[in-house]
């Protein structure tokens, strides 16, 4: 047998892998009472939750995507706010004020909505560049600055921000920097008909209104079990052929034909960042190369851009993703 057959030594005990899967199967099962359907969005928003970092969600109105965030917020006791974002939201209205107060004749901070543990930004392109750009602090420094004074935010902390695929009209391009600091970008799409019928039955079920609730969702643990579970991925075992394997994607987007550019180098960082939290999942300790190809699509997608031509063939970024990753040659650990 050879070093190449040998599977990477985990760093965490199995006690801790078998505590986290099934603490992480517990969270998913707890969601999908509310979230009907949509099992890959549930999984790969709590990849995003795990790897401490942020997702976008691309979807038409009405999948849930409000709901998913409320569901997720509740399963661990974290608070969630909502901004909706429109072309006349302001900074300020993202991340607070300093104004004078004339009875105390002091200057007071008033906390705007992103001191929350899950933010969700509705329609994120709708706002104008310089509030979406109010967002980049918070969401790579973790921390808030309004006049010269630093405010950390609540830990965990995390934007789940929303963007609708179809309406195209009175919409801002999300800069390059922002679209970085999204881990994935998650794909809602309608559910089957199945999941539709179930849907339905549970909003007219003796209900007024046409709203689904999150009251049937329990509160599993507290925000410190989410901060401990982020320090287990992170602790996740990574081999070099791992790594190699990722930069070598990574690599290939950027001379791959049907796509004008390919992924800069966080994009290598996001597919291992999201692969070691699909391992803890998944109650393993060490990354696959099979963790690697299934978080590629949400990871790499809103880090290339086809060409013209290969989107006038009906190629578009997935579809170029999936060519490449049948292309690129997985290790054998």
């Amino acid at each position: 047998m050879t070093s190449s057959d040998v599977f990477p030594t985990s760093l965490l005990p199995e006690e801790k892998l078998l505590q986290a899967r099934q603490l992480l199967a517990a969270l998913r099962a707890e969601m999908a009472k509310a979230v009907i359907g949509q099992q890959a969005v549930i999984d790969e928003v709590l990849i995003g939750l795990l790897a401490d970092a942020h997702v976008l969600i691309e979807g038409v109105p009405g999948l849930g995507k409000t709901l998913l965030v409320k569901a997720l917020a509740r399963t661990f006791g974290g608070d969630t706010r909502r901004i909706q974002f429109t072309p006349d939201l302001m900074p300020s209205d993202v991340v607070g004020h300093t104004l004078f107060d004339a009875a105390t004749a002091r200057f007071v901070t008033r906390q705007g909505p992103v001191f929350t543990h899950l933010l969700l930004a509705d329609e994120i392109n709708r706002a104008p560049a310089k509030t979406q750009s109010a967002l980049l602090e918070a969401m790579q420094e973790k921390q808030v600055t309004l006049e010269g004074e630093t405010s950390p935010l609540p830990r965990p902390f995390m934007v789940l921000a929303t963007q609708n695929p179809i309406e195209h009209e009175g919409t801002y391009p999300l800069p390059e920097a922002q679209l970085d600091r999204f881990l994935l970008k998650i794909r809602i799409d309608y559910p089957s008909e199945a999941e539709e019928v179930a849907l339905t039955r549970q909003v007219t079920s003796a209900k007024t209104g046409a709203d689904l609730n999150v009251e049937t969702v329990a509160t599993l643990i507290q925000p410190a079990t989410v901060l401990a579970l982020q320090q287990w991925a992170a602790h996740v075992t990574l081999d070099e052929r791992v790594i190699a394997y990722a930069v070598a994607i990574v690599r290939a987007t950027r001379d791959t034909p049907g796509l004008a550019s390919g992924a800069g180098s966080r994009g290598p960082i996001a597919l291992v960042r999201a692969a070691r939290a699909l391992a803890l999942m998944a109650g393993r300790g060490f990354v696959t190369p099979d963790d690697i190809k299934a978080v590629a699509l949400p990871a790499l997608r809103h880090r290339v851009t086809p060409a013209a031509e290969a989107e006038i063939d009906g190629l578009g970024a997935d579809e170029l993703l999936r060519a490449l990753l049948d292309r690129v040659p997985a290790p054998r650990l």
